[in-house]
């Protein structure tokens, strides 16, 4: 036997007993509640009830009308219609009368909890079997138990646990699938900007070419028409709002398509592949897909604010002449639907790339915060140039796996060392100046003095140092060592080392380009000295990972066999000119 069996058996050994709705409940008619303007705002105090799924419709500022519900004083709102039912302790107005608010009589407060009959109202499965009102009627009429107080008490108690733990559940799968949708409003927004106006200096200036049109040039709007006419289908007809709920025999258009609304809701765009039927609020495009992939100019069109083109603030339109005009960014047909692939099965790429979620929700938000501005930047400027530590290396890989090989700023993908190791603590192989670095990237030899007990920079194996002293003369180390540098030696860290190869990026630091960028940013004429700052802003091309190494090690030969033929020729000249000297002697002696 549970708890609430016997509870049963001791309060109410003879049966509990039944009553109609009608009997512990009162009902009122919400007329006097009616909310006036429609003109909602997330700012405004007073929600605005209905007792549907929505539940909230919005925010009023109106003050008189409102309902004064409280946690003291709850009441049940119920669908005079649906027969749906929602509990409510906070005050509100209603967008309708087709409603009843409920409370408990008053001869039954001391015998009825209004939480135990909400709770059973759940419980109830009657459906209206036709459109009509249903409380007076019908629904007041349905019976339920009233045990005694103390067993309603213990059953709400207990209901209200299971509600708390739904609730919790439900709040955290929608936060989860909130931050989900603006992760992925932030990668679409990122993928898809293509600024003209792009400080990276234009589309010539990115690895990947874009070309701007207008929507004009690659897709022709078209009008919809009445439906009313048309006989009884299986065609769905749309306007601004969406499908509409209607099927015609006909349609106007059967390939892919964005509808864009014509007046109305004109935020509302829709991608449709299979025939449809669209009234006149809507335009549907005909798109050339020799251009434009149809699902790419859906997502672009989703970033641009369309409510601002409106003709008429008050009742929103979009005449054709204003969308033609519209900029659209054209890559190449493969990028396109790279960028769609991306949008299409986000999840499914952000996990193949190991691009990871954090549980914690503040560092998701951060995250997501994270992406949204950068893939923005990356997609108007072609150019990489963040240097926030965390998530860069997840960015680089997706723009790698869209975009092929990117342009990036040296800073945003490295950093100059900046730990401190006291001179005393190191050797003459291990202490790096300007004096002991070769020039023409012929490495560096050991020191011949050591600064007395300073703090210098330490470098780890695997940086570059780089001398910032006459750029021109084009030193340069990969170090194969750990140690100390001097103050004019530029120790250069990779930061995203998933993603860079140490080796490519000397590879880079050491062509005749880098040096030339650092000499035309240099200050000062007789000894001049490379800028820090500037440096950083180098911008170079990054391939992926693979082609990396594979880069590196046609590289890495070309240095071994110059290397070896430098090394080479002096031992060759040496052997010669002591087979010279040979044959000299014995020529000479007589």
């Amino acid at each position: 036997m549970n708890h609430i069996e016997k509870m049963l058996q001791d309060y109410c050994p003879n049966g509990v007993e039944w009553k109609e709705l009608g009997e512990v409940l009162d009902y009122e008619q919400p007329t006097k509640y009616i909310v006036n303007s429609k003109d909602y705002n997330e700012e405004y105090p007073i929600p605005v009830l209905t007792a549907g799924q929505t539940f909230i419709l919005g925010y009023t500022n109106e003050t008189e009308g409102v309902y004064a519900a409280s946690k003291e004083k709850p009441i049940i709102i119920f669908d005079d219609f649906t027969t749906a039912s929602k509990w409510v302790d906070f005050e509100f107005k209603v967008k309708s009368s087709a409603m009843k608010i409920l409370t408990i009589q008053n001869e039954q407060v001391s015998k009825v909890l209004i939480r135990y009959v909400w709770h059973y109202l759940g419980t109830i499965t009657y459906k209206p079997a036709q459109h009509g009102r249903q409380w007076i009627g019908t629904y007041s009429k349905i019976k339920i138990p009233i045990p005694p107080l103390k067993i309603q008490e213990e059953i709400v108690k207990i209901l209200d646990k299971f509600t708390e733990y739904v609730t919790e559940l439900t709040a955290e799968l929608t936060a989860e699938l909130t931050l989900r949708q603006k992760q992925y409003n932030y990668f679409r927004d990122y993928l898809l900007n293509f600024d003209s106006d792009s400080s990276g200096g234009g589309a010539n200036n990115k690895v990947y070419q874009v070309e701007w049109k207008t929507l004009g040039d690659i897709a022709k709007l078209k009008n919809g028409k009445d439906w009313k006419s048309l006989s009884v289908g299986d065609v769905p007809v749309y306007g601004s709002g969406g499908a509409m709920g209607e099927f015609v025999s006909e349609y106007a258009y059967n390939k892919p398509t964005v509808l864009i609304p014509r007046k109305g809701s004109i935020s509302n765009l829709f991608y449709l592949e299979k025939p449809f039927w669209n009234v006149d609020t809507i335009y549907y495009t005909e798109i050339d897909d020799s251009q434009v992939v149809p699902r790419y100019l859906y997502y672009y069109l989703t970033t641009i604010d369309l409510e601002s083109m409106a003709t008429n603030p008050t009742r929103p339109s979009l005449t054709q002449a204003i969308l033609d005009k519209i900029p659209i960014p054209v890559p190449s047909l493969p990028i396109q639907q790279r960028i769609v692939q991306v949008l299409d099965n986000f999840d499914a790429v952000c996990n193949d790339l190991n691009i990871g979620l954090p549980k914690e929700i503040e560092l998701r938000q951060k995250q997501y915060e994270y992406f949204r501005e950068k893939l923005l930047t990356f997609t108007a400027e072609g150019v990489y140039t963040d240097s926030t530590v965390q998530y860069r290396q997840d960015l680089i890989r997706l723009l790698n796996w869209v975009f092929g090989p990117i342009r990036v700023e040296l800073g945003a993908v490295a950093s100059y060392g900046n730990q401190k190791i006291s001179t005393g603590d190191l050797s003459p192989k291990r202490y790096i100046g300007v004096d002991n670095l070769l020039q023409n990237r012929a490495g560096k030899l050991d020191a011949t003095y050591l600064p007395e007990m300073v703090k210098v920079n330490i470098y780890e194996e695997g940086n570059i140092l780089i001398g910032n002293i006459r750029p021109y003369l084009k030193k340069i180390w990969f170090a194969t060592n750990s140690g100390g540098a001097s103050p004019d030696v530029l120790v250069v860290q990779n930061q995203v080392k998933d993603c860079l190869v140490n080796r490519y990026l000397y590879h880079i630091l050491a062509n005749d380009r880098f040096f030339e960028f650092d000499m035309q940013n240099a200050k000062g004429s007789k000894m001049p000295r490379g800028d820090k700052g500037a440096v950083l802003h180098y911008q170079f091309i990054l391939p992926t990972f693979s082609d990396q190494f594979r880069i590196v090690a046609i590289l890495d030969k070309f240095d071994e066999l110059t290397t070896s033929i430098s090394q080479g020729l002096p031992k060759e000249i040496e052997l010669r000119q002591k087979q010279y000297e040979y044959f000299r002697d014995k020529l000479l002696t007589f």
